[in-house]
C-alpha cells in the first residue's frame, strides 16, 4: 500500500481518514487514498482564496507555471502511467499516454492568448471587452480519465488567473493525487489544492460559498444535482456530461475501409469514453457484413490485466459499472437480440467483459436508447436515411456522433443535421486542446477546451475610457 497525500495549501496533507481503492483488474485493494473532511476542505478553499489575488495579478508568472507544469508532467508520464493502470485498468500504453496528453494541454494553454478586444475608439471613448477571473474554481473529475481530465480543467482555470480545489473520482483518486504531488514545487502555495473523498465531498464543494465557478465531468444525474446546488449562489457552471453518441454508416460506404475507425471509435478504453460511439446505424445492404467485421476485430484484441504485454482492452473500471454494462446485455439478449461476439462478462475476478457487437436489436430497447458506458455495441439496419437521422436525434443525449461515407461532402450534409457538440466525418473520438467540446440537450452546459473553454473560466468586464 503507498502512501498518498492531498494537496492543500501547497502542503502534503495526510488525512483524518481513507478509502480503499480498488484495482478494476483484480478487484483487490490496491492502496488506500485519504478521506478529506470537512475542516481540510475548509482548509483548501481558504488556501484557494488567499492565493487568488496574487495569482491573477501576474499573467507571465502563471505562463511560466504552466509551461513548467507540462514539462514536469511529460517526464513523469512513465511513472504515473502504471498508478492509471493500477486503479482504472487501461493498459498500459494507453495510460501513459493519458498523462502525455494531460502535459500538451498544460502546454497549449501556457501560450493561450486571453482574448482583449478593442470595440470602440474615436472621439467620444476608448471601449475594451477583457477576461477577468473568476475566483476559485471547484473542479470535480471522472474515473475515466483521471489526469486528463484534471488537466482540462487545471489549464484554462489558471491561466485565467482563477485558483483551484479539485476532487478526483473516488474509485481512481491516486493518480490525480500524485499529480499534485509533483506541482507542488511549481506552484504558489493554495493555487492548486487537491482532494480526494466520496461524492459527499463533492456536494461540500459544490455548495461552498468561496466558489465561484464549477467545472464537472460526470453523469446527467449528478450533473443536475451539481446545477442544483450552484443555483442559489449563483455559481457560473461548466458541465460536461454523458452521451449516446451515434454513428451513422452511408450506403456508399466501404465496410473495410471503416470498420477499423468503428470498432475503435467504440471499444477504446472499453468503450469508457463519454463521446465513444454507443449505436450504429447501417443500411440493410450492408449490415451484415460490417456486424462481421466488427466481431472479427473482437475477437482479435487482446482483452486483460492492463499490465500484460500486448493488452488492447482492460477491464471495466467499477464494480458498478460492470453491473449495468451486464444488465442491459442480459436484458437485450432476453429480449432477442443476438451476440455476433461476446455477450458476457469473461471468467476472473476482475471486471471484464467480452467485446460485444449486439445485431437484431432496435430503437426502444435500452442498450441502444441509454449510454451503456462499456464494451457493448448495438448494430442496427436501417432502409430510409432520414429515418436514421430522426432516429440519432431522438434522445435526451447530444454529446457527440459520426457519419461514415466514401463521399466527404455528402457525410458533412448529413453530419450538420445531427444534434450534438462535436460531429465527426470518417473518424470518432479525435480531440485537441484547441478544439471546442461540450454537448447539446443534457449531455452539458458550457464546452471544454480552447478559446471558447477559457471563456468558460472568465467573467467579461468592459472598460469604458471617455474621452475629454
Amino acid at each position: 500500500m503507498s502512501d498518498f497525500s492531498m494537496t492543500i495549501g501547497g502542503a502534503a496533507v495526510a488525512g483524518t481518514g481513507s478509502f480503499d481503492v480498488l484495482n478494476p483488474a483484480t478487484n483487490e485493494v490496491h492502496a488506500r487514498a485519504p478521506e478529506c473532511s470537512r475542516d481540510e476542505l475548509e482548509a483548501a478553499m481558504s488556501a484557494a482564496a488567499a492565493a487568488f489575488p496574487a495569482w491573477r495579478a501576474d499573467e507571465a508568472a502563471r505562463r511560466e507555471a504552466l509551461s513548467s507544469a507540462a514539462r514536469l508532467l511529460k517526464e513523469a508520464a512513465a511513472e504515473l502511467g502504471p498508478e492509471i493502470t493500477a486503479e482504472q485498468g487501461k493498459p498500459l500504453g494507453e495510460a501513459r499516454y493519458e498523462a502525455l496528453a494531460g502535459a500538451d494541454w498544460l502546454r497549449y494553454h501556457a501560450s493561450l492568448e486571453i482574448p482583449r478586444e478593442v470595440i470602440q475608439d474615436d472621439e467620444r471613448a476608448f471601449v475594451e471587452v477583457v477576461h477577468r477571473p473568476l475566483g476559485v474554481v471547484a473542479a470535480i473529475t471522472p474515473w475515466n480519465f483521471p489526469v486528463s481530465s484534471a488537466c482540462m480543467k487545471i489549464a484554462p482555470a489558471l491561466l485565467a488567473g482563477n485558483t483551484v480545489v479539485l476532487k478526483p473520482s473516488p474509485f481512481t483518486p491516486l493518480a490525480t493525487l500524485r499529480l499534485g504531488e509533483l506541482l507542488r514545487p511549481i506552484l504558489p502555495p493554495g493555487v492548486l489544492n487537491i482532494v480526494s473523498g466520496s461524492d459527499m465531498l463533492g456536494a461540500w464543494m459544490t455548495e461552498h460559498p468561496a466558489v465561484r465557478k464549477i467545472s464537472f465531468t460526470g453523469s446527467v444525474a449528478t450533473g443536475k444535482r451539481v446545477a442544483a446546488a450552484a443555483a442559489p449562489d449563483l455559481k457560473r457552471i461548466t458541465l460536461e456530461l454523458g452521451g449516446n453518441d451515434p454513428a451513422i454508416v452511408l450506403d456508399d460506404a466501404d465496410v473495410d475501409a471503416v470498420a477499423d475507425g468503428i470498432f475503435w471509435g467504440a471499444f477504446a478504453n472499453s468503450g469508457q469514453i463519454c463521446s465513444a460511439i454507443k449505436r450504429v446505424y447501417v443500411p440493410g445492404s450492408l449490415h451484415g457484413a460490417l456486424v462481421d467485421a466488427l466481431a472479427d476485430r473482437a475477437r482479435s484484441v487482446k482483452v486483460c490485466d492492463g499490465r500484460e504485454k500486448g493488452a488492447r482492452l482492460g477491464p471495466i473500471s467499477t464494480r458498478p459499472q460492470f453491473g449495468r454494462v451486464s444488465e442491459l446485455v442480459e436484458e437485450a439478449l432476453a429480449a432477442g437480440a443476438r451476440a455476433a461476439v461476446g455477450g458476457g462478462p469473461l471468467e476472473g475476478p476482475g471486471n471484464f467483459f467480452a467485446p460485444t457487437v449486439l445485431t437484431d436489436v432496435e430503437d426502444g430497447a435500452r442498450i441502444v436508447d441509454e449510454e451503456q458506458f462499456g464494451p457493448a455495441l448495438p448494430v442496427v439496419a436501417y432502409r430510409d436515411l432520414d429515418d436514421a437521422v430522426a432516429r440519432a436525434n431522438h434522445t435526451h443525449f447530444g454529446l457527440a456522433g459520426s457519419i461514415w461515407s466514401a463521399d466527404p461532402e455528402r457525410a458533412t450534409e448529413v453530419a450538420s443535421r445531427l444534434e450534438c457538440g462535436t460531429a465527426w466525418i470518417n473518424t470518432h473520438l479525435i480531440q485537441g486542446p484547441s478544439q471546442p467540446f461540450g454537448g447539446a440537450k443534457w449531455s452539458g452546459i458550457g464546452v471544454e477546451n480552447g478559446r471558447w473553454g477559457l471563456a468558460g473560466f472568465c467573467e467579461i468586464q468592459t472598460l469604458y475610457r471617455a474621452r475629454p
